[in-house]
């Protein structure tokens, strides 16, 4: 990379002049319509997203330094020539660009041969060198999240907003929502006008004009409403933003991003930072009454907890979801407490929140100050939930609610998952998890992911059925130190649609933004009424109308620890996989069907485990104890860990029963001589080729000869017909 042959300090100086021209506002206008509005016809489709991923487009915290930059001088609103215009553009992209590259050779400092060779070269150790992930890291959330979750957030304080500014946040949502739809509709108004417009006075500014009265028309709100609300959000004609000169210093501009026009009409340029503004500014509205302080707190970590909750049970049900749970050793002595937890069969999520935001210190590089804000925000949610986590697991503590009932948890637990949740955006969280966060190895424990409310938000409308919402977790837990991504959302989307796996012999892998793609449109439609697929096509939809689709909704349903290990690793399946097994199971309930006899098929899987389908409509006590003795036969044949049966009926091809064995392999004579003639089921893959597509090639098996499905008996008994 070339060394920056000016200053940080340098460069931005020469923007903020640049940014004070005249006209400079029309500048803004084009690089908010070119790099935020989505054109799409019909449904939106991923390619429509294409655009939003591109390197040249300019994010949200750029285009928000250029509006700080441009109210430290008088607005002057004429629009420039077209030649000043484009040379304006060129050159703003090219000090943007110097900027960047003067935050990120921040890296390089110190790099030298005998560092690199003596392992002391640690960049990520230096403040300096987060300010460039802090300032790039995107949009963690959003504006439909900001907007919808804001109403949640500041519910409890409704009454004080009222009384101290004139309206609640439903009212301001609803309007914030509005100013989105006016500018929408003024679209093709402005498309045609500019039509008959010579170049020269073609401008993007008007797309972004809307009038009070326009929003309260459809808001349905009162026009003194409208006027409070717009006027706690509009930037002052006289403030210049005197404090922001530096990259990371305050920019006033976060807290009221509307503008005021010469003609009266309010000027919103980015739609996401007037919502991101609703969600963040009353917070310190209602802080500095330091009377009401205390219940501002409690509310917001109340807040917190509920929407959490509310989300969680969303998935596994309301029956398997506490809140505020006590761990005591006695009745006089409480060890610590859990914000939420989940018991969903022999698996806990234990939940622990906080709401610490980055301060303006921190994103200014300040080294102690980064680590402090992180202590505060995650390492003390972590540390709190690990205490909790090894507390479940010893039968010496009881779990109490809040109304004095008792948690009975299951006998054996197999895993806890810790969730580390903040309640606002907390810029590159996961990069400074993977930095910063000190963990220990607790025995059934998964790594913690550290997220916040927005990303919960999403996991639990995507996947709301239990057995894949923990098959996320638990492969995005064990992927924890392989696994490397701007935004939490991006990872999500990647499993949405690629279902999450690295190899074991990858040390890291990088997801790209785009990633979430098809994460965006399904929550944009999911949320806001977007036309568009609601669902990515992946991993939600490959279960779809099949026989394992119908197994997993079972193990669901009942949710047993002998079944669950199984959901996960039939969760793992490729989607041929899925489709392939679904019709070899589906052809020997055919099979049974047509002669009443019992008929099987055995797959191995990579990782030292297996399944065996029995179909038969036998008596269970005839089938159980067959099924269970071949399975345990199988796993030994197999070496594996664990081994997994199922009975199936040949009607409906429902699951009668399952068998779920797993202990570690040892050697046994007895063993050795049971399966010597056993059959080793060939790779699961060659498997299905050989049942649809290959077994005309294969040697003809004979009547006498063992079956080659791997059932362990003869050709003639098994698989002949």
């Amino acid at each position: 990379m070339k060394k920056p042959s000016r200053s940080e300090q340098e460069v931005f100086a020469e923007l903020a002049a640049l940014c004070c021209c005249p006209g400079y506002i029309h500048v803004l206008a084009y690089f908010c319509f070119r790099d935020n509005v989505i054109l799409y016809a019909g449904d939106m489709k991923e390619t429509d997203l294409r655009k939003m991923f591109s390197p040249s487009r300019l994010i949200r915290t750029e285009i928000n330094t250029l509006l700080g930059l441009m109210i430290k001088a008088e607005i002057d609103w004429a629009l420039p020539s077209s030649k000043a215009l484009q040379d304006f553009i060129e050159t703003t992209e090219r000090l943007l660009e110097e900027l960047h590259n003067c935050l990120s050779g921040e890296f390089f400092v110190g790099l030298t041969k005998e560092t690199l060779e003596s392992g002391t070269f640690d960049p990520f150790s230096r403040g300096s060198v987060l300010r460039e992930p802090i300032f790039y890291s995107g949009e963690a959330a959003y504006n439909f999240q900001y907007l919808d979750l804001a109403v949640r957030k500041y519910a409890a304080d409704a009454a004080w907003l009222e009384a101290n500014r004139g309206f609640t946040i439903d009212q301001a949502s609803r309007i914030a929502k509005a100013v989105e739809d006016v500018q929408a509709e003024h679209f093709y108004e402005i498309c045609e006008r500019m039509q008959k417009q010579h170049p020269d006075a073609w401008t993007m500014l008007p797309l972004f004009v809307f009038t009070a009265g326009e929003i309260a028309a459809k808001a349905n709100l009162a026009a003194d409403i409208v006027d409070r609300v717009l006027g706690a959000f509009e930037l002052s004609p006289t403030e210049r933003n005197i404090e922001f000169n530096a990259l990371h210093d305050f920019n006033v501009i976060t807290a009221t991003p509307l503008l005021r026009m010469p003609s009266g009409d309010f000027l919103s340029l980015q739609s996401y930072s007037f919502a991101e503004a609703l969600y963040e500014a009353p917070f310190y509205w209602m802080a500095r009454d330091k009377a009401y302080l205390s219940t501002l707190t409690k509310n917001r970590g109340d807040f917190t907890e509920s929407f959490v909750a509310e989300r969680l049970s969303k998935v596994f049900g309301a029956e398997h979801v506490y809140r505020s749970v006590d761990i005591c050793e006695t009745k006089a002595r409480r060890v610590s407490d859990i914000d939420v937890l989940v018991v969903w069969g022999d698996r806990l999520i234990v939940v622990q929140a906080k709401s610490k935001r980055l301060t303006l210190e921190a994103r200014k590089g300040n080294d102690l100050v980064i680590r402090d804000d992180f202590k505060k925000a995650v390492q003390a949610a972590y540390d709190q939930g690990s205490v909790c986590a090894k507390s479940l697991l010893h039968k010496r503590f009881r779990l109490m609610t809040p109304d004095g009932c008792e948690i009975l948890l299951p006998q054996d637990i197999k895993e806890v998952y810790l969730f580390c949740v903040i309640s606002d955006h907390y810029p590159a969280l996961s990069f400074q998890a993977k930095q910063f966060l000190q963990t220990e190895n607790i025995d059934r424990v998964q790594a913690p992911l550290v997220m916040d409310v927005f990303t919960v938000d999403a996991m639990t409308e995507m996947l709301q059925s239990p057995l894949q919402f923990l098959s996320y977790v638990n492969r995005r837990a064990n992927y924890a130190e392989q696994l490397m991504a701007a935004q939490e959302l991006t990872i999500l989307g990647y499993h949405l649609s690629r279902n999450l796996w690295v190899e074991p012999d990858v040390n890291l892998m990088h997801l790209g933004d785009d990633f979430s793609s098809g994460l965006d449109i399904a929550m944009l439609v999911r949320r806001t009424g977007t036309r568009g697929s609601s669902t990515p096509d992946g991993v939600l939809t490959r279960f779809g109308g099949t026989t394992l689709g119908r197994v997993v909704k079972e193990i669901e349903s009942r949710p047993e620890p002998a079944t669950i290990e199984l959901g996960f690793l039939l969760l793992a399946m490729s989607e041929q996989a899925v489709t392939d097994m679904s019709r070899a199971v589906d052809r020997l309930a055919a099979r049974t069907r047509a002669d009443g006899k019992l008929h099987d098929a055995t797959f191995a899987f990579a990782d030292d485990a297996g399944i065996t389908f029995h179909c038969t409509d036998e008596p269970a006590h005839i089938a159980g104890p067959r099924l269970e003795s071949y399975c345990n036969l199988r796993k030994y044949k197999q070496k594996a860990k664990k081994w997994f049966g199922l009975c199936m009926s040949s009607v409906g091809l429902n699951v009668r029963f399952g068998v779920s064995i797993t202990y570690p392999w040892a050697e046994d004579v007895v063993m050795d001589e049971r399966t010597r003639e056993m059959a080793a089921p060939i790779p699961i893959d060659q498997a299905l080729f050989d049942l649809f597509k290959g077994r005309s090639r294969k040697k003809k098996t004979g009547r006498n000869a063992l079956c080659p499905c791997g059932s362990g008996r003869k050709h003639k008994k098994c698989c002949i017909n």
